[in-house]
């Protein structure tokens, strides 16, 4: 090759654009074979102490994976629709199965289960077919939480039911002419009701199960109850009736969160239907979400929030909760903020558009850092089977942090930013109606400005200017432009922020 001949192609070198970067660039996705005979959608999973993966499949087998043999054991059969596992120090496991919380414990060691004891059965069954039961969910005093969904007109409720019925509402025998059995009728009580007990709240138990305490009630299908790294109990639910898209919520005692259905178990409640309550009262009582996924855009199912361990992710990522999603192929990543004292959050896309797929039900992270995430379809979208994913060392330009500010956000990155490409971020934000109707439309989405941007000195923080931001508005930025300083694509290119208190 000639000097001259060198010289242009150096050129058409320097001018060619930078390769995208993409997850798999980062991570490797490896299928883990399902057990033959087995329906492969997933309800939960834990790590036990030697380990194992122990996983909970939809028709009612516990069984484990060693990934070091890559095979599978029997541990459990017969549950009905468990969506909950939590594996305790012992190797006993706790189950939430559809009518009880249950502990498994093999007592004669020989790697089955052979008692299956009651932990906690008092809430109410219907028999209505959308009457989940999810969690249990742990705090650090070692006293377990569990949600309870509430039932659809989509389907009756039983002639038998367990628990307390309750009057309350549009619709009940005494109001009917001719009287006609509730259970035949009940697809004119509202969307989605609660006429047994404590559908729709949040239970606390103690550690063996004792002393449930009604703990927050206003949840219309809570698939997803878990911790994160502060302590705080977080809880996915799901756009519907009064969800005018998914929330995430931060779970404290008393609090209502916004689905009415489930006020009626309220010790202190005055007889009212709730359903036919004023909206502006209802909006009034409710505790806000800390985030919102909007619908179709980053999530339409959210589930299980887990805590990402240290040396699973890059260093930024230690602590911070992630989330799967069932529909969308995604899982969430949350970047938390405070205003005032009051958390509010940044939901994330992560490893999008990945092989991850949909159906993202359960997770769970191993000993060795790698994220298994077990998926259904419970007859929605979704999917089945389980997939790992493990980091490979290897560090990628994505958002690290983000911080509200008067006039607009403060973005950090787990890298430099060129400054050039950070004037090509975009700004919306836009609302939603409270209101009985099945999800809502974007309310008052407006373009905000942001030709006002500004690199910090070493480069990792943007700051970004649109103006004051607006409360009860979720504000959403594209940050599809951004380069890092020697060339890389962002990995996850969108941020939603939700502005309960603005600065």
């Amino acid at each position: 090759m000639t000097r001259s001949h060198a010289f242009f192609l150096g050129l058409a070198l320097l001018a060619s654009p930078v390769s995208a970067a993409t997850w798999t660039d980062y991570f490797k996705f490896e299928d883990i074979p399902t057990p033959a005979g087995i329906d492969p959608q997933v309800g939960a999973m834990d790590f036990t102490p030697d380990g194992k993966l122990a996983v909970a499949f939809h028709r009612g087998e516990v069984m484990k994976y060693d990934p070091q043999k890559k095979s599978w054991t029997l541990f459990a059969t017969g549950l009905q629709e468990p969506l909950g596992l939590l594996v305790e120090k012992s190797g006993d496991m706790l189950v939430m199965q559809r009518s009880e919380l249950t502990r498994l414990k093999d007592t004669d060691k020989d790697g089955k289960a052979d008692e299956f004891v009651t932990v906690f059965d008092g809430f109410g069954m219907s028999g209505n077919y959308h009457e989940f039961s999810y969690g249990p969910a742990r705090d650090a005093d070692g006293n377990l939480f569990i949600a309870l969904g509430v039932a659809s007109n989509g389907a009756p409720i039983r002639p038998e039911i367990r628990g307390d019925f309750s009057p309350i509402g549009r619709l009940n025998r005494q109001q009917m002419t001719p009287p006609v059995e509730w259970k035949d009728a009940s697809g004119s009580a509202g969307r989605m009701y609660s006429r047994v007990s404590y559908r729709g709240w949040v239970i606390k138990l103690d550690p063996d199960g004792k002393n449930p305490q009604p703990w927050a009630s206003g949840f219309r299908s809570p698939n997803g109850i878990g911790f994160d790294a502060s302590g705080r109990l977080l809880v996915t639910d799901n756009q519907g009736d009064w969800r005018p898209t998914s929330p995430l919520y931060e779970i404290k005692e008393g609090e209502f969160y916004g689905h009415p259905a489930s006020l009626v178990w309220r010790k202190d409640w005055d007889g009212r239907d709730p359903d036919l309550m004023p909206v502006d009262e209802l909006d009034q009582m409710q505790t806000p979400p800390v985030g919102y996924f909007p619908q179709g855009e980053l999530a339409n199912s959210p589930t299980q929030p887990v805590i990402i361990p240290k040396g699973a992710f890059p260093k930024n990522f230690n602590s911070q909760t992630l989330i799967g999603e069932m529909n969308q192929p995604t899982l969430i990543r949350v970047l938390e903020d405070k205003v005032d004292g009051q958390l509010q959050t940044a939901l994330v896309p992560f490893l999008d558009g990945s092989p991850i797929g949909i159906g993202n039900h359960r997770l769970a992270f191993g000993p060795n850092g790698s994220l298994y995430v077990g998926k259904t379809a419970l007859s929605w979208a979704g999917s089945s089977g389980i997939k790992r994913v493990k980091w490979t060392g290897k560090p990628f330009f994505t958002l690290k942090a983000i911080k509200a500010l008067p006039e607009g956000f403060a973005l950090t990155f787990t890298e430099p930013v060129d400054p050039e490409t950070a004037a090509g971020i975009t700004a919306k934000r836009h609302t939603y109606s409270y209101f009985s109707n099945y999800g809502s439309p974007k309310v008052d989405e407006t373009s905000l400005p942001t030709n006002k941007t500004s690199v910090s000195a070493d480069g990792l923080t943007v700051t970004v200017e649109i103006g004051p931001l607006k409360e009860k508005y979720l504000h959403g930025l594209n940050l599809k432009t951004l380069r890092s300083a020697r060339g890389s694509t962002l990995l996850g290119e969108k941020a939603w922020y939700l502005v309960n208190k603005a600065p």
